[in-house]
């Protein structure tokens, strides 16, 4: 913000814009006075402006895969003091992060022609007897195998899971098998 009242400031002035702008003029002028005289800075700031350099270049020297604790480590090792936390803050303020192994896995593959199916109870879950509304839903487990996908009915009066079912794929039978074992026992 301070460098958009700089850029406009010749033709508006600094008080019009500040009070359009979330910004008090006070705060303008003394985010110019710190840029003018660097030891005005807060400790932090002065210290954040010394590891962002050091940050981006261990992260450079590596190939630009290092995440956070790994910068981290390797900033320890070259004698550098800073909190695992601070070089996490400073990643993210500079928009910089490691690679993440393995492919984004993905659960629900929309299909945009196919219309919503309505909702049949209006969102009201609130039943007076048992068995006269169940709701299914089913989610996903990371195991060393890979993914297991669970799938379960829950009673809505009684708020208790009736019948679950595990399968190592996501197709739609391991949801209704769970729904018919649920019939079943009921």
């Amino acid at each position: 913000m301070v460098d958009f009242v700089e850029a406009h400031r010749d033709a508006h002035g600094v008080e019009p814009i500040c009070t359009v702008l979330p910004i008090a003029p006070s705060t303008y002028y003394d985010r110019l006075a710190k840029r003018a005289n660097p030891p005005r800075l807060s400790d932090r700031a002065r210290r954040d402006a010394t590891l962002r350099p050091e940050i981006e270049r261990v992260w450079e020297e590596n190939y630009k895969v290092y995440g956070v604790r790994k910068v981290w480590r390797q900033l320890l090792r070259e004698g550098f003091v800073v909190a695992r936390c601070t070089v996490a803050r400073l990643m993210r303020d500079m928009d910089i992060q490691g690679i993440i192994r393995g492919k984004p896995h993905r659960t629900t593959i929309p299909d945009k022609k196919t219309p919503c199916p309505q909702d049949k109870v209006n969102s009201e879950f609130r039943v007076p007897a048992p068995n006269m509304l169940w709701v299914s839903d089913f989610t996903y487990v990371a195991t060393w195998k890979g993914f297991v996908y669970v799938a379960f009915v829950i009673d809505a009066c009684a708020r208790k899971i009736v019948r679950w079912r595990a399968s190592t794929s996501a197709q739609t039978g391991f949801v209704l098998d769970a729904l018919e074992q649920a019939v079943h026992d009921r």
